[in-house]
């Protein structure tokens, strides 16, 4: 069985920095793509970012591109999300993706397993 853990959401303010861990365990750790979401309650689940299986390319949203930075360890089977300069507008549930199957790895679709989430909340 597949487990996704996502940690390291909590409440900070704006300017401010948080860095999101993932884990995974019941899957190979190196053999997908993976990505971060976010979704804002109401609101459509939005891409964040996604990093290659070796962690040689990374992508991210216009929204966070210069901010924040995505990461994994291979070898320590942990995927990261360093976000520095937060705003107000990065208040949201940011979930952790694996399981890549597609050509675009901003696409949520083409990702099978997903974990429940941290939620990041940033005062002004």
């Amino acid at each position: 069985q597949v487990q996704v853990a996502e940690s390291g959401g909590g409440s900070v303010q704006a300017g401010g920095s948080l860095r999101l861990s993932c884990t995974v365990s019941g899957l190979r750790f190196d053999g997908s793509y993976m990505g971060w979401f976010r979704r804002v309650q109401g609101k459509e689940r939005e891409w964040v970012s996604c990093i290659s299986r070796r962690g040689r390319d990374t992508y991210y949203a216009d929204s966070v591109k210069g901010r924040f930075t995505i990461s994994r360890d291979n070898s320590k089977k942990i995927l990261y999300l360093q976000m520095n300069s937060l705003k107000a507008d990065d208040t949201a549930m940011y979930y952790c993706s694996t399981g890549y199957s597609g050509d675009k790895c901003g696409q949520a679709a083409y990702y099978s397993y997903w974990g429940q989430g941290t939620q990041v909340t940033v005062s002004s």
